[in-house]
């Protein structure tokens, strides 16, 4: 499992991706606000460890952003600042933990453990948009009842667009972040969305994957008449 950690201070930062890592976790570090919502959009991770106080954008306006982009991955927040009113700021604005510094590793990582098992339960369950369900558990996918066989790669960039429901996923972050194979080529990212959306699409009403010229692709429930 991926963990992303927002923090700009180095031997913070260093300290929880190694512990992370001997735990069985892969950490990337983010070292202000900016680099952490983009690492954040690119997606991929189980949980968020995102501090307040950061240069560029602060973890605040990093977790309301990742919420109205409807992002539903775990955040920690962590923070010197110890009072009410900073806690109940960061859990309003959605975060789904909060941690002050200093803090004892073993506690830390009981609450990333017990996030990120939170995380999988909710990948595990049924995803509908309009008529098509997708079921992570069975990898089993139904258009309007009816199932329809997809290959590996085209199960999990189907998931991987229905979780992110109108928002677009560019081709390198299907290949390096879905997919995790950096040797795909642009036009392999093409070859699967066509062959999925003959599958998901062909003879619908409406076409639920959509194609953003220049950028990626992204599937909305309110898809174009006629696919």
């Amino acid at each position: 499992m991926k963990v992303l950690v927002v923090e700009d201070d180095d031997v913070i930062a260093s300290r929880l991706k190694l512990g992370l890592e001997k735990a069985g976790f892969q950490a990337v570090v983010a070292s202000d606000g900016d680099e952490g919502l983009y690492q954040a959009m690119l997606g991929g991770y189980a949980v968020i460890v995102l501090d307040i106080m950061l240069p560029k954008r602060d973890g605040w306006s990093v977790c309301a952003e990742l919420r109205r982009a409807k992002d539903p991955v775990p955040i920690l927040m962590l923070t010197a600042r110890d009072t009410v009113d900073d806690r109940v700021k960061g859990l309003d604005l959605g975060a789904d933990d909060y941690l002050p510094k200093p803090f004892d590793f073993r506690e830390f990582l009981a609450r990333v453990r017990a996030l990120s098992r939170r995380e999988s339960l909710n990948k595990g369950q049924v995803i509908h948009v309009a008529d098509l369900e997708i079921d992570p558990a069975s990898r089993t996918v139904l258009r309007g009842g009816e199932p329809i066989h997809l290959t590996p790669r085209e199960f999990s960039l189907l998931e991987a667009l229905a979780r992110n429901e109108g928002r677009t996923l560019t081709r390198e972050i299907i290949v390096e972040q879905i997919w995790g194979d950096e040797d795909s080529l642009s036009n392999t990212v093409n070859f699967h969305v066509v062959a999925l959306r003959r599958k998901v699409d062909t003879g619908r009403a409406k076409g639920l994957i959509q194609t953003v010229h220049g950028v990626g692709y992204v599937l909305r429930s309110s898809g174009a008449e006629g696919a």
